[in-house]
């Protein structure tokens, strides 16, 4: 976790580095402008906006990091991959219905790009997707 924290602050000040280049970039090559029309926003913005969100994740590793009081086995050296926690979740590597969830996903982006009409299709599917995945072990051969 100490590696992800690093790395983040490190991508963090490199993109806050590349904020200010790039915008004292802009200044230098229009001098004629005003300083307010030099600056090229949408690429300025985007910059401090990623050093930013680089900062909050970071801060977060951070805090989650002090919070786990100790290391984990991932960040010790000398561990071996059983000293990690074995229980990951419950996963359903037989369910067919996270390919129906992203099937209404692509049919809620295509009624973007072509119209309206498709809105309620997508939700119809996204209902019966939703509905199937979480209700799948209380039927059929996997019922509990």
């Amino acid at each position: 976790m100490r590696d992800n924290i690093v790395l983040w602050w490190i991508l963090t000040g490199f993109f806050g580095l590349m904020g200010i280049v790039y915008t004292g970039w802009n200044i230098l090559a229009h001098p004629d402008r005003p300083i307010v029309t030099a600056i090229e926003w949408v690429g300025t913005v985007a910059l401090f906006f990623t050093c930013f969100m680089g900062a909050m994740i970071a801060f977060y590793l951070h805090k989650t990091h002090q919070a786990q009081n100790g290391e984990l086995p991932e960040d010790i050296l000398t561990s071996d991959i059983d000293d990690g926690d074995p229980e990951l979740g419950e996963f359903s590597p037989w369910s067919w219905w996270p390919i129906v969830l992203a099937g209404s996903a692509a049919v809620g982006a295509i009624a973007l790009a072509v119209g309206e009409f498709l809105f309620p299709v997508a939700l119809g599917i996204f209902v019966v997707a939703i509905v199937g995945w979480v209700y799948e072990y209380y039927r059929g051969h996997f019922a509990r």
